[in-house]
C-alpha cells in the first residue's frame, strides 16, 4: 500500500520545515517541502497530497504581523484549492506560525479560507509577558473529535513565540468553540490543572493552546510537536523525567487516520 503523502508548505522565513518533514517521515509519511510560490503556480498539485502542514518559523519575517503575508497569499491565490482540499476529507496541521497563518486566513476555526477580517473569528496577538516565550509547557488534550490527539491525556511540548495569545472575537465565538468540542489543547501544569503565567505562557483566553475545526481534521496550535519526536529532545531525558516523545502523537495519529 502506498504511503500517504504530506506537503510541508514553506516560505521565506520558515525555519521549522526540515524538523517537520523529519517528524512526518518518522511517522511513515512520504513528505515533501515545497515553497508556497510553487504551489501558487500550480494549485492543482495539492490534489496529490493527503496531509498539509504549515510549519513554524517567521514567514516573511512577520513584517506586517505574524503569519499575515503568507495568509494573504493563501487567501488570494490558493483559497479555492485549499477549501477543496479540506472538503475532500484531508488533514491540515498548523504549528506556531502555521497556526497564526490559519487563523488569519480564516482556515480556522471553520476550515474555510475566506477574505476579509470581518469573517475571522479569533486572533493570535502579543504575549501578556511582552516578550518572546521559549519554554516547555504542559497541555491537556481536550477534544474528543480531534483526530490528532487522544482526549484526556496530558502531554509536554516546547513553545517559542512572541504572538501566541489566543483571543476569540467575542463570547459567542468562545461558547461555540467549547460547545462544538473545538478546543483541542489547553495549557495546564504537570498535574493537569490550569494556572497563571508561566503555566499559561502567553495569557490565552480560556488557556487555549490550539483549536480544531468542527470535523476534527484541521488543527492549529502554538506549541511545537515537531520539536519533541525523540526522547533526547526533552531537557529531563537523562533523569527519567519523560517516557514518551509526545510530539510523535500528532504525526502517528494522522498517519493512522489516513491509512484507516
Amino acid at each position: 500500500m502506498a504511503r500517504p503523502k504530506a506537503l510541508v508548505l514553506r516560505a521565506a522565513g520558515t525555519n521549522c520545515d526540515r524538523e517537520t518533514q523529519y517528524a512526518l517521515r518518522q511517522a511513515g509519511f512520504e513528505a515533501e517541502r515545497i515553497h508556497v510560490l510553487r504551489v501558487v503556480e500550480n494549485p492543482g498539485m495539492l490534489g496529490a497530497f493527503a496531509f498539509l502542514v504549515i510549519p513554524g518559523g517567521f514567514s516573511y519575517g512577520d513584517d506586517v504581523a505574524a503569519g499575515k503575508i503568507l495568509a494573504n497569499q493563501m487567501v488570494g491565490h490558493l483559497g479555492e484549492a485549499l477549501n477543496e482540499f479540506v472538503a475532500a476529507g484531508k488533514l491540515v496541521l498548523g504549528i506556531c506560525n502555521g497556526f497564526q497563518v490559519m487563523i488569519k486566513s480564516g482556515l480556522l476555526p471553520q476550515a474555510r479560507v475566506s477574505e476579509g477580517e470581518a469573517n475571522h473569528q479569533a486572533t493570535l496577538t502579543w504575549n501578556d509577558s511582552g516578550k518572546f516565550e521559549d519554554r516547555w509547557v504542559h497541555l491537556r488534550c481536550q477534544s474528543n473529535k480531534c483526530v490528532f490527539l487522544p482526549a484526556g491525556e496530558i502531554i509536554a511540548l516546547p513553545v517559542a513565540h512572541g504572538e501566541g495569545k489566543f483571543v476569540p472575537r467575542d463570547q459567542d465565538v468562545s461558547r461555540r468553540l467549547r460547545d462544538s468540542d473545538q478546543v483541542a489543547v489547553r495549557y495546564v501544569d504537570a498535574q493537569g490543572q490550569p494556572g497563571g503565567y508561566p503555566v499559561n505562557p502567553n495569557g490565552s483566553v480560556d488557556d487555549i493552546a490550539g483549536i480544531c475545526d468542527p470535523s476534527g481534521r484541521v488543527l492549529g496550535l502554538m506549541p511545537h510537536p515537531e520539536r519533541f519526536v525523540e526522547i533526547t529532545q526533552h531537557p529531563q531525558w537523562t533523569r527519567g523525567g519523560t517516557k514518551r516523545a509526545d510530539g510523535r502523537l500528532f504525526f502517528q495519529r494522522a498517519f493512522e487516520y489516513l491509512i484507516g
